[in-house]
């Protein structure tokens, strides 16, 4: 019984003492010039330089797309400022009351002057050329000031607001028609 006892004891030990020199050896430590040289056969330098051309390759498409980005950014301003410009508020023949429509167009314009604080506006009064130059310019300027009065009352500052009457003096289409005379009676909006 005490050889077998002992016999256990000495095994303990023994297996024991395996244990600790398995846990406790190195790790192999592959050649570095051969580490990723496996199935691809693809060397480390190999490696290095096709992720760099991957890197290259997504960093210029991320540059081409935030290019078009910014280009379609800059397509939307010039066409809402063009927009801005080239879309006049008519009036009625004698008339200084904004319609529906005009109103409308003015409130379009006040979001992007709103979206635009720093542009300063010259509202141009004109008219058509019945009536004489003293009556035309007096009905260009009631014009201009009933435009800017309804961007006033929509929140744009009176400060970045100018008004100027030029009556029959730069008409659209100065032929004697009645589809002329209608785009003539108009508040013109220049950016200052």
């Amino acid at each position: 019984m005490k050889k077998q006892l002992l016999m256990n004891v000495v095994m303990a030990v023994l297996v024991a003492g395996l244990v600790t020199m398995v846990a406790c050896s190195k790790p192999k430590v592959a050649d570095p010039s051969t580490v990723n040289q496996g199935q691809s056969g693809e060397t480390d330098a190999e490696r290095a330089a096709r992720l760099e051309a991957e890197r290259a390759a997504r960093l210029e498409a991320e540059r081409i797309e935030a290019q078009q980005l910014e280009d379609q950014r800059q397509a939307q301003i010039f066409e809402a400022k063009s927009r801005f410009l080239n879309q006049n508020i008519l009036f009625d023949y004698d008339s200084s009351e904004l319609t529906d429509q005009a109103k409308e167009l003015l409130r379009e314009k006040a979001a992007w002057l709103q979206a635009n604080p720093s542009d300063t506006v010259m509202i141009e009064g004109h008219c058509d050329e019945r009536g004489t130059t003293v009556y035309n310019l007096a009905l260009g300027e009631r014009r201009a000031n009933a435009a800017r009065n309804y961007l006033v009352d929509l929140g744009v500052s009176v400060r970045r607001l100018g008004t100027v009457s030029y009556g029959e003096e730069k008409p659209l289409d100065p032929a004697p028609t009645e589809a002329a005379y209608r785009i003539n009676r108009r508040a013109q909006f220049v950016i200052r």
